[in-house]
């Protein structure tokens, strides 16, 4: 039985971890799906739900300013969800001061980011519509780049590349994150070459006004907006050229405070969206999405059966012996990297990994128990990385990714 337990809890994190990327990386080189982009411009609108941003508003607001974009088919609305900070007088003074592209302002009674959202889609013009965190600075070109994909008709929304600040990190679990999202960087090109990506970031994506649904309240935005492109029968595609650049969390409780709440919606969402799920329609995204956002986030749980089990078998061989001291060795690396985490050696591949892979699979355990017991997230405090004295708010895009991102 403890043997049967230990080879299954094995099968499902090989399967998880290693097998499903491979087979996703394989498909996207054997049986490529190219889309055909080109130098289009349409009218778009850039749309940001903010509450309580008045830290970076301002900077997020000039840095739209300046994308290289035909100022008169670009506007940006931004729906303040309740502020009580000095977020809308901040984009008043862009309101009030005219010119192209055109800033608009909705000051809403708190509600909730999913009826902020609505609000501004409805209050929009553009036929693209393009989404983003009121932290996330684009590149000059990333306007552009979001858009080529949609010359092509079969593509019915683009996933911009997610990208983090180096110069930001002062935790070792946020050196983690920056490497996990290099990997899914990897994944999201194989996704797209063969097919579609699983799901946007919102950071930086874009639409079809017309692919737009209303976002029901508990789940993540993000996922449940760019997967209606799918839902609706046309592809989602990556474009790594569209690059939006974050800070990371300064340290693990903010981060994993983050990760529960949007695992936890994440969760729901696949739920909202379980029509997707289904194989004869959806035929190898089902597989994509099911593996990546349903099996990957319950891996937890298979990984606790083979941390009790292992032990139980020390007897039976060197294999469980090594696979005991493994994951000593894993789970020790973690939670030093943990403790360690605001030092030099924490932010360390050896320390940091690790750490963001124990913070990771403790997220999904609690998220995995809310949706159990129903607990539903609806509204939350931000809890945004301050930028340090004198550091610059967002990367010289004229400068090669890797001077400013790792």
């Amino acid at each position: 039985m403890i043997l049967a337990l230990f080879w299954s809890a094995v099968g499902l994190a090989a399967y998880a971890y290693l097998l499903f990327p491979l087979l996703v990386l394989a498909r996207g080189l054997l049986w490529p799906h190219p889309f055909l982009p080109a130098g289009v411009t349409p009218r778009v609108s850039i749309v940001i739900a903010a509450h309580d941003e008045a830290a970076t508003i301002g900077a997020k607001v000039e840095n739209l300013l300046g994308l290289d974009y035909p100022p008169d088919r670009l506007e940006i609305v931004i729906a303040s969800d309740g502020s009580e900070d000095a977020t809308d007088e901040i984009v008043r003074r862009y309101e009030r001061a005219g010119g192209c592209p055109e800033v608009r302002l909705l000051s809403l009674p708190r509600q909730g980011k999913a009826a902020a959202l609505a609000a501004a889609v409805a209050a929009s013009t553009g036929e693209v519509l393009v989404f983003s965190d009121a932290n996330s600075m684009y590149a000059t070109d990333a306007a552009r780049a979001l858009v080529r994909p949609l010359a092509d008709p079969a593509v019915g929304g683009v996933a911009g590349d997610q990208r983090y600040l180096s110069g930001g990190t002062t935790d070792g679990i946020a050196a983690g994150e920056r490497g996990y999202w290099s990997f899914d960087r990897m994944l999201k090109r194989a996704e797209s070459r063969s097919g579609s990506v699983i799901s946007a970031t919102g950071a930086i994506y874009a639409i079809r006004r017309s692919l737009f649904q209303a976002v029901p309240s508990d789940v993540t935005d993000d996922f449940f907006i760019s997967t209606g492109v799918i839902a609706q029968g046309r592809r989602l595609v990556f474009t790594p050229d569209a690059v939006a650049y974050e800070p990371v969390a300064p340290s693990g409780g903010i981060e994993f405070g983050r990760k529960v709440r949007v695992i936890s919606r994440g969760l729901r969402g696949v739920l909202a969206r379980r029509g997707l799920l289904n194989p004869v329609r959806h035929r190898f995204y089902a597989l994509q999405l099911l593996s990546h956002k349903v099996l990957r986030r319950l891996t937890v749980f298979p990984l606790l059966v083979l941390l009790v089990t292992a032990p139980l078998l020390w007897g039976h061989g060197p294999l469980y012996q090594a696979a005991t001291l493994g994951q000593a060795a894993l789970y020790g690396a973690g939670i030093a990297g943990v403790l360690l985490s605001g030092t030099a050696l924490g932010r360390s591949k050896p320390f940091a990994v690790p750490a963001f892979f124990c913070l990771v699979n403790a997220a999904c355990l609690q998220a995995t128990w809310n949706l159990v017991r129903g607990r539903r997230i609806e509204r939350w405090q931000p809890e945004r990385p301050q930028p340090r004295a004198g550091a610059p708010l967002a990367p010289n895009p004229s400068k090669p990714a890797g001077d400013d991102v790792r």
